[in-house]
């Protein structure tokens, strides 16, 4: 009789963990979604990577905007700063690398051209401030200058890129003065900096300090590490005044900084290149 007991027990346990086992399970995920469904819920997590975005170093923005503007240097002969010319159609370059037109339609906020020129001033009084640029120099005139944002993108990693200004002087004025004024410039659209200039000055090659002048801009674009490019070829420039630099990229690639100077008509120019 007992062991009879005993065997209905089991068998009761049996049959009530064989009920549950079927139907338990769906009984438990009926209750979760009654108790989550159609209800808000707030929850506090570890935000330690939220809103990350990728960012360049000042090192490889310059890098990239140098292999972007190689894709648009035209042949040696017309390089001089006689017949350099201003109105080059970039958008059909092909490559690893691009240069193209911005409209300014991916900017959170447009940015006029008489804005530029404020932000060009800005950063050329800053260059006069620490002897990189003449004191003679003369203040951009929205009437006088033409401004154009690009875009330089590393077409293999499109998050590499950076927006840039050019401003030039309007070549639309036949004559026109060049003593004392900045020729052509590019300006980081979100730091205001100045990466590459062409300007007119009274001085000479003789008056120029370029290793004192690479040093002072370096440490004002927060580029880290040049060194003096001593394996340049001479035949590249079209004037035996300059001095070049390297400073490292990215991927052990660098970037070429040129400071030279067109004698006869008194050039100062500032350029990047690979």
């Amino acid at each position: 009789m007992q062991k009879r007991k005993i065997s209905l027990v089991i068998l009761a346990v049996s049959a009530l963990l064989l009920a549950f086992a079927v139907w338990g399970p769906e009984r438990l995920a009926r209750y979760k979604d009654k108790k989550t469904l159609n209800h808000v819920t707030v929850e506090t997590v570890d935000d330690a990577g939220a809103g990350y975005r990728y960012s360049l170093s000042n090192n490889e923005k310059l890098y990239i905007l140098s292999k972007c503007l190689d894709n648009q240097v035209l042949p040696g002969n017309e390089m001089s700063a006689m017949t350099r010319q201003t109105d080059v159609d970039y958008g059909e370059l092909n490559g690893t690398y691009a240069f193209v037109i911005n409209r300014g339609d991916s900017l959170e906020k447009k940015i006029s051209e008489e804005e530029v020129l404020e932000i060009c001033n800005q950063g050329l009084e800053e260059l006069k401030g620490l002897g990189i640029v003449p004191e003679t120099v003369k203040e951009l005139q929205a009437a006088d200058y033409n401004a154009v944002l690009y875009s330089g993108i590393d077409v293999l990693e499109p998050r590499n890129n950076l927006a840039v200004w050019k401003v030039s002087l309007s070549t639309s004025k036949q004559n026109a003065d060049k003593s004392n004024r900045l020729l052509d410039v590019y300006i980081d659209a979100d730091t205001g900096k100045i990466y590459e200039f062409y300007v007119r000055t009274p001085k000479v090659w003789e008056d120029i300090l370029p290793d004192e002048m690479i040093e002072k801009w370096s440490t004002y674009m927060g580029l880290t590490d040049w060194e003096h490019y001593e394996d340049a070829n001479p035949l590249l420039e079209t004037t035996p005044y300059f001095r070049k630099y390297k400073f490292p990229g990215m991927d052990e690639g660098s970037t070429v900084v040129t400071v030279g100077f067109y004698e006869g008509i008194n050039e100062l120019f500032l350029k990047i290149s690979n």
